[in-house]
């Protein structure tokens, strides 16, 4: 017993933090992501025969 008022406490932390968002600064967001456009060649992408994600030759190949 004795539980209700922190639970109340609780609801109302919740409430707070669900219905009453702080102000977004969107600019720092930006800033700290470094949005900057990103073209296909500078992500780095391989196709499928430069690398296998699942080839380890640390370990022995069990083929039947």
């Amino acid at each position: 017993m004795g539980r209700g008022r922190a639970k109340a406490k609780q609801t109302k932390v919740a409430r707070q933090l669900k219905y009453q968002a702080p102000d977004t600064d969107l600019a720092a967001l930006e800033r700290e992501l470094g949005s900057t456009p990103r073209s296909d060649e500078d992500s780095g992408s391989r196709s499928d025969s430069d690398h296998d994600g699942y080839e380890d030759s640390r370990w022995p190949s069990y083929d039947r």
